[in-house]
Order: structure tokens, then sequence, then C-alpha cells
């Protein structure tokens, strides 16, 4: 009979298949807040021999009352052509071509399909939404083989605190990419198939913890090659009565607000009002004349045309006015351009900026970039700052401010590419608290297009965009046979970085944030280019509040034994 190996993981190890993965340490509880999902992991590797040859799978089965607040997924290797850009720094897991562990497919019945002489690992989410259900869950599973015999057992204990966390006091952006999921489907835009889509892919968002998305009340004019254009998603309707003369229909814009507030999510983008780097011209923008659509503006039309200025001067009052009636001016969010930088693109920035200023008065305008000169000029007044850029910003900080990572902050700072660590995108919750940041955004919830969007990719066999990006940066969430998102590890361990944030601002509000700061960082030596290698100290740091949280010590909380 074959030899198997099980180990017990938490959630910031990546279990890769020819690399003896890091097991569970039992000395740090594993504890969560209702609503919340505390997850781990459980590696598994049948000992390559030549008689091996039964490959049916083993059988994972949960017991006790707590099987009920399991779900599991399969943690499936994808294809990574370009894990990380040269010269990057030294904390990546790897950096050549591979199969990296990353998505997570939820587990068919009970059924776990071994990978003979190599490891493979199933993901376990442990989730109690209701006070009655708190205490001491005992999570005790068995493995057995096809034919029923048990080959492994073993327990984790999860404390479950009866505690509610206060809600995500920051911005947290994912854009939402609505052209890719009628693309990557085949659906009509705005058609029923492709709502059920939004309504599922901003669930999932959601879960995430995100709190503003992209709203396409235009087509956003992002990571497009100049000249060409994405698939329309535009969701103000717009009809050209007599030249330069408009009625806008507001129908599917309300529909979208709806269904944002119908997945707990509260903000509100504006697509961009001119085009990305430098707002050197305008968006794509549809109208309906005489019966046919035709555009009205796009890479052709200049940013300071006054014929843009003049439809801006009829369309901005009134979807401000429908913006209103459903939310408070600080949920909403107006963007110029997206990355301006250098001197040169400051005038054209400035310029379009200028066309709009007298409309959006009062209005908040946040723009991504890295060039501390359009804040110190004061284009900006809202920077989003990229995390490998941001020291000048917290030296000579604005009212309000806001970080990015993306594709450009390989080194050193925490970001998501697949080859990363799992550590280096959780501490970004810390990272965001102790620096008392306002929001985080992130370019790729869902890009399934490659470099510029000139052609569709199979996610599930490109994660780089076609090899312009670091594995990962373009999206973090699948899109299922079903219609359904599928998770990845980075967007449960994103998720779970939000989560720290929400214990630590529990705290801050009873303690004092003197308290939360020394706590996760004793040192003082945490900033955005230098944080703990040690994925245990984000385990250990999270442990220690939800102690605070329940009032007692650390000690106290039940940590695991085993069966």
């Amino acid at each position: 009979m074959t030899d198997w190996d099980f180990v017990v993981c938490d959630a910031l190890e990546k279990v890769y298949p020819d690399a003896d993965p890091r097991p569970l340490d039992r000395g740090i509880p594993l504890s969560a807040v209702l609503g919340e999902m505390v997850s781990f992991q459980v590696a598994f590797r049948p000992h390559a021999s030549g008689d091996f040859l039964d490959l049916r799978p083993l059988r994972l089965r949960f017991a006790g009352d707590a099987a009920r607040h399991v779900t599991a997924h399969r943690v499936e290797l994808v294809p990574v052509e370009l894990p990380a850009f040269h010269g990057h720094d030294d904390r990546y897991d790897r950096d050549a071509p591979g199969l990296y562990p990353d998505l997570l497919v939820p587990l068919e019945g009970d059924e776990l399909r071994p990978l003979v002489g190599f490891w493979r690992a199933v993901w376990i989410d442990v989730r109690v939404d209701d006070a009655a259900d708190a205490g001491i869950l005992p999570v005790a599973f068995a493995v057995t083989d096809a034919d029923g015999a048990e080959l492994w057992r073993d327990e984790v204990s999860v404390q479950v605190l009866p505690v509610r966390l206060p809600e995500l006091d920051i911005v947290n952006s994912h854009w939402l990419h609505a052209d890719a999921l009628a693309d990557h489907y085949g659906v009509a835009v705005l058609g029923e198939e492709h709502w059920a889509l939004l309504d599922r892919f901003l669930a999932a968002a959601a879960e995430m913890g995100v709190t503003s998305i992209l709203t396409p009340v235009w087509t956003p004019p992002l990571d497009t090659a100049v000249g060409r254009y994405r698939t329309p998603v535009q969701l103000i309707g717009i009809a050209e009565t007599a030249p330069g003369r408009y009625l806008f229909d507001f129908a599917n814009l309300r529909r979208w607000i709806a269904l944002c507030t119908a997945n707990g999510i509260p903000g509100i983008e504006i697509a961009h009002l001119f085009t990305q780097w430098g707002a050197a011209a305008t968006p794509a923008v549809y109208a309906d004349r005489d019966g046919e659509t035709v555009r009205l503006f796009g890479w052709d039309v200049p940013a300071t045309d006054p014929r843009y200025r003049a439809f801006l001067e009829q369309l901005l009052p009134e979807l401000c006015r429908v913006l209103d009636e459903t939310h408070d001016r600080w949920q909403v969010v107006f963007h110029v351009s997206d990355e301006p930088h250098g001197e040169g693109q400051l005038a054209s920035y400035l310029a379009a900026k200028a066309v709009v200023a007298d409309l959006l008065a009062g209005r908040r305008i946040v723009d991504a970039l890295s060039d501390h000169a359009y804040f110190s000029s004061g284009a900006v007044e809202i920077p989003v700052v990229a995390t490998d850029a941001i020291e000048p910003f917290l030296a000579d900080r604005p009212g309000e401010l806001w970080a990015y990572y993306c594709v450009g902050q390989h080194r050193d700072v925490a970001n998501r590419f697949i080859a990363m660590p799992s550590y280096r995108s959780r501490v970004l919750g810390h990272q965001l608290f102790a620096f008392e940041l306002d929001g985080f955004l992130h370019w790729g919830f869902n890009y399934y297009y490659s470099w510029n969007s000139l052609r569709l990719i199979d996610p599930f066999r490109d994660t780089s965009a076609g090899g312009a990006y670091p594995g990962g940066d373009p999206f973090i969430v699948y899109p299922g046979e079903d219609g359904r998102p599928l998770p990845s590890i980075r967007s449960r361990v994103f998720a779970q970085a939000m989560w720290d944030h929400r214990a630590m601002q529990a705290v801050r509000d009873r303690d004092g944030f003197a308290a939360v700061r020394d706590l996760l960082d004793p040192d003082a030596a945490l900033r955005f280019g230098s944080y703990s290698a040690d994925p245990g100290h984000y385990l250990r740091v999270r442990a220690h509040l939800n102690a605070r949280l329940a009032e007692t010590d650390f000690e106290e909380l039940t940590g695991s034994r085993h069966v």
C-alpha cells in the first residue's frame, strides 16, 4: 500500500507540488469574529512508487456540528509565464515560469484528487454568522481512500468570538471591468445575462471588502491602445435631439446603483472623464442620432474641445442630481485621468481638469499618480499614490491620502502577484491602518484582456495579460464556467487583510490608536517597503487583536489540538 503525507497549513502558506509545505503553528490560536472567514489548508501527497496505479480520488469528510460552517475548495495550479520582472527583490516564492497555486475551485462532493509523488492542497473556510454558534468549534476531519479505509484524521479548533466588527472605514476599490464579463461570456451588454453576471461579481467584490466600484457611466478610458476602443458598456442612455443638444436616460445607472447597494457596496466611482496617462483626449461616448448609434467623442476629440465641454455642461448636473438621490457626496468619487506623470502631462492634466472644475465644485475628485508635484502644485487634492512612491506624501501629507499598487510595484513593497508569498498581500491591512490612509485602489479585479486591451485572453491559461504583467496583476477572481466568479488564494488573503483592518479599528476605537500601533509594530520598523517576512507575525497580531476584543489573554484563546 502506498504511503501518504498529510500536513495542516495556515492560510498564508502556498502549497507547491515539489516543496514540503510549512505546517500550521498550533501555538497561534486560530480565531475569528462573526461573519468572518477564517481559513486553513490540508496538504496531501501520495508517495511515488512503481506499483501505485490507483488514481481514484480520496474523500475528505468533516465531522460534528462544525461541519455546517465549513466550505472547501481545491487549490488548483495555474500557468504563470511571467512570475516577476528582472531586478525583482528576493522576497518572491519563485521567479521561473511554471505552475503556481492560486485558483480555488469548490470541492466536488468530498473528493480530493491526488497527484502522485507531488503535493496538492484543499482550502478550508470556516464562517459563523450567528452569535448562538460562537465559541470553540472543533473542526474535525478525516481522509479516506476510495474504498473507505481511513488514511488520516486531524482536528483544528477555531475560536469564534461573539463579536461583530465595525464596517471598513477606508475606501477599498478594485476596478470591476463590465466589458470583460460581457466579452468573456459572450453575452449582450446590459442584457439580463450580463446583469446576472454583474450581480455575482459584485458579490465577490464585496466578499473581499470592496467598498467602492468603478461605474461605467461611459466606457472607462483605461488600458486601451491609442486609437482603439473597448466594448461599449455605457450605462447612461444618450439621445441627440438636435446638433449639440442631448437627452439622458439614467435607468441603467439606477439599476447599477441598486445592484451595488444590494451587495453591500456603498461607494460609486464615476469613470474617468479623460483618457489615461495625461488626459489628452476624451472617452468614447455614444449616442442615438436619428435611430443610429454614433460615437460622439473619443481619441479623435481633444480633452479641451468646446463640444465636450458643452456636452458635460448638460450631462454632469443631471448626473449629480441622480447620484444625490442615493448617495452622500463623500460616497461618490470622480476621476479626471489615471496615472498622469511628468512635467509635460501636468500641463495637459491641468487643462483637462479646468474643463470640469466648476461643474464638479464641491465634489470629491481622486486620481492615481506617483509624482508629488501633482499634489504640491494643487493639481490633485486627493491623490492615490503608488506604494513605492508614497514616502514624500507621508512627509507632506494631503488631507486625504489613498495608496495603490499594480504592475510597477514589484520591488520591496506589498503586492499580490501569484509568485509572491501571501504575507506580502496580508501586510497591506497593517500598513493602511498604521499610516492612517483613507483608501486603497487596485486596477484589476477582473481584467481578462491582453496589454492595452488588444485581445481577450483565457484567464485560466494566461495570468499575465499576454506576458505584459507579473502573473496575478490583471485579475484576482476567475470567471467560472457557470457564470460565477471563482476565488483565488489572493482574493481570500486580501479579504483577511481587510478583516485585520476592521479588527484594528475596533481596538482603536476602544483603546486608542497607539495601543494598536504598538501591537502590530512594536519596534516602529514598519514601512511600505519594510515589513515582517514571518507569516506567523500576521496570524499572531490578529489573534492578539481578537483577544483584546474578547477581553481575555492571548493564551486563553483556544488553539488547535491533535486527535
